[in-house]
């Protein structure tokens, strides 16, 4: 397959040289490591991340315009890593030059109209849009969503998240973002649609902490979005009939419900057998199904412009809540 991509930043290929990612943890790695893939050509405006691209992928095929890479490359996926401001026009333009799959970076626009304008396009066939929520690809989500539909500990019961990505940013900018990948990925692992309820505390505030309120295939969720923290923190807590996981950058810890060792008549969690995956494949994965996509213009992609703009609604009225 002929894959291109627009915007030759950190997830288009940058973040290939963190020594700490799994890899590969960006669109050109990804399309280095796939061999149904080839690297075809790339974009971006600026002449010094070009040079770089080049020099890292040894690809000569680089413009400064979008229309440009695609008259002269021709690629059948072609993603798109730029500011999301700029989503809907590189869609648009990669559907007038019949570019059969698009795997568009999250959030899928910077509004929700645009977002309705990517999904549109998809919905009419005029080309396959993926959304790179990356933990829908992901090995230990996986597992995670596998428990909740088996029910290994039971029911499922609520569900409680935390996100902070900053000292300083606003939350709802965090939400915008980072944000998106926390809501999509209750989605999937609910198997159902975020449904907003409450908010308590300032969308727009950079201190503290906002706290969301919302149902997912009839299980209550709290979704808490902090500031002021000088750390990452992605984390998902799934309650159970008898168990609990938590899943999140860094955290894969499934418990069960056991006879309580420090309290009679009482039961307690302890540590359920649950290695976490030694590799969890999650850009490869996006790879994978974007392939696929090609070879089958009717498949659905694991992660769609639909479930991309549920994110994107979702936030939308949370944001706009009083």
């Amino acid at each position: 397959m002929r894959c291109a991509i627009v915007g030759l930043g950190r997830i288009g290929s940058l973040l290939e040289d963190d020594t700490l990612r799994e890899k590969p943890c960006t669109h050109a790695g990804a399309i280095a490591a796939n061999p149904n893939c080839t690297l075809v050509g790339g974009c971006d405006i600026d002449p010094v991340r070009r040079q770089r691209f080049a020099e890292r992928w040894s690809c000569s095929a680089l413009y400064a315009d979008v229309d440009t890479l695609l008259q002269q490359t021709r690629p059948q996926i072609l993603c798109v890593a730029t500011h999301p401001d700029s989503h809907r026009r590189m869609v648009e333009r990669a559907a007038a030059h019949g570019v059969p799959v698009v795997v568009c970076e999250k959030p899928l626009a910077d509004s929700l109209r645009n977002a309705r304008a990517i999904a549109a396009l998809h919905r009419r066939r005029r080309l396959t849009v993926l959304t790179n929520h990356e933990r829908r690809y992901s090995a230990d989500y996986h597992n995670v969503r596998a428990a909740v539909v088996d029910q290994r500990f039971g029911r499922l019961i609520a569900m409680r998240a935390t996100l902070c990505s900053g000292r300083t940013k606003r939350h709802d900018r965090v939400l915008l973002h980072d944000g998106t990948h926390m809501v999509d990925v209750i989605n999937y692992l609910a198997g159902g649609t975020l449904q907003p309820r409450k908010r308590l505390g300032s969308m727009r505030a950079n201190t503290s902490s906002a706290f969301l309120y919302a149902v997912v295939a009839g299980v209550p969720v709290v979704i808490e979005v902090g500031a002021e923290r000088d750390h990452l923190l992605f984390e998902i807590e799934l309650s159970f009939e008898r168990g609990r996981i938590r899943v999140g950058n860094g955290i894969y810890v499934f418990e069960q419900s056991i006879e309580s060792p420090h309290y009679q008549g009482f039961r307690s969690l302890s540590p359920a057998e649950s290695p976490p995956p030694a590799v969890t494949g999650y850009f490869a994965g996006m790879l994978d199904d974007a392939v696929a996509c090609v070879g089958d213009p009717e498949r659905r992609p694991v992660s769609s412009a639909e479930d991309g703009l549920a994110s994107m609604r979702f936030i939308r009225a949370l944001r706009s809540m009083l």
